[in-house]
């Protein structure tokens, strides 16, 4: 049984100050009446001390050291993705409990040690998914939930947008298959991670990828998918797009009806169209909306859930368990891309 936190804010502690901290930082900040943010960690001493100035909390280079002297509710993993594992585990021993940016892990096996380490120790762990908790597709989930498109046919996803050289030189770590991941498991798993929530189960999946930029893992990649219900789909991802960020969208094809939603990030319904109207079918255009992140403004409703999780209000939205779905999508895909065949799933029966 978790211990329900009622009179007091959430203790919550961020591990690596790097770019994706800032939503986290924000996210508090506008949950301050619920947050308080007691600690962060990072290895880098110059960026350390500059957030230590910023945000007025105790800084740590050694993540156990601040398990060990801090009472914490929660820390939030931001470091690279490859090490994400090993800071989860540890933090699960010391009793607390764990936010993980994604992807959770690099490989399966990390991810499911994951999983069991919070499990037995038990602690929450939670999986950022904040596109999820987007306008545009809290409507899209709601169609497919009504089953309003009937027998789904197809499905498209692209993710073109541009990471520069520049960009991976940024980090040692950046553009490597230990600690990163290419362009599916970096900066595609959003996206990834709705081939899964939106139509269900993936029964198999072929890939293939290519590099074009001076780094380990892919920055280009094709995906073709079949879910466990019939419907067949694909996605195109690549980091190559000239000369800034393109598209994030998807197309939902079905009996009864068709959807696309395009912009930058899935920000923009572009098409809405069903045999049977909704009410809701009004609120397409409000929630439409201008993003210059490709991240969208998801984190914040996503720690709501957070919140209301501890506060014994609600469930987990996407725990470890779910984000294991996502993570074995991605490694079905690699694994096809590496042996030139087509991967079923379950990856472990």
């Amino acid at each position: 049984m978790y211990t329900v936190i009622k009179d007091r804010k959430i203790r919550f502690a961020i591990v690596g100050c790097g770019r994706i901290s800032e939503n986290h930082f924000g996210s508090i900040e506008k949950h301050k009446d619920n947050l308080k943010l007691v600690a962060i960690c990072d290895n880098n001493h110059d960026i350390l001390e500059r957030h230590e100035e910023k945000h007025q909390v105790k800084g740590y280079l050694k993540l156990q050291e601040m398990l060990e002297e801090m009472s914490l509710d929660l820390i939030v993993i931001c470091t690279p993705s490859g090490i994400h594992r090993k800071q989860a585990v540890l933090a699960a021993k010391y009793g607390v409990h764990v936010m993980t940016e994604k992807p959770m892990a690099t490989l399966w096996q990390d991810g499911v040690e994951m999983v069991k380490a919070c499990d037995e120790a038990g602690v929450y762990l939670f999986v950022v998914k904040q596109n999820r908790r987007n306008a545009t597709l809290q409507l899209l989930k709601r169609a497919v939930d009504e089953k309003r498109f009937g027998k789904i046919h197809m499905v498209h996803l692209n993710v073109f947008w541009t990471r520069p050289q520049e960009y991976y030189d940024q980090s040692k770590w950046r553009g490597t298959s230990k600690f990163d991941g290419g362009a599916f498991m970096n900066q595609a798993s959003h996206y990834v991670d709705l081939l899964d929530w939106l139509i269900g189960p993936v029964d198999k999946v072929q890939a293939m990828i290519s590099t074009t930029r001076d780094i380990e893992v892919e920055d280009t990649g094709v995906l073709n998918v079949k879910w466990c219900n019939g419907a067949l789909g694909s996605m195109s991802v690549t980091m190559l797009t000239y000369p800034k960020n393109l598209e994030g969208s998807i197309i939902i094809l079905g009996e009864n009806g068709t959807v696309r939603i395009g912009g930058v990030a899935v920000n923009d319904i572009q098409h809405w169209e069903f045999d049977e109207p909704k009410d809701y079918d009004d609120e397409v255009k409000e929630a439409n909306y201008q993003t210059t992140s490709v991240y969208g403004f998801g984190h914040p409703l996503y720690y709501k859930n957070v919140i209301d999780v501890f506060r014994g209000d609600a469930e987990p939205e996407t725990d470890g368990r779910e984000g294991l779905k996502s993570l074995e999508v991605l490694i079905a895909a690699y694994l096809s891309a590496r042996e030139g065949e087509t991967i079923s799933l379950p990856l472990e029966y």
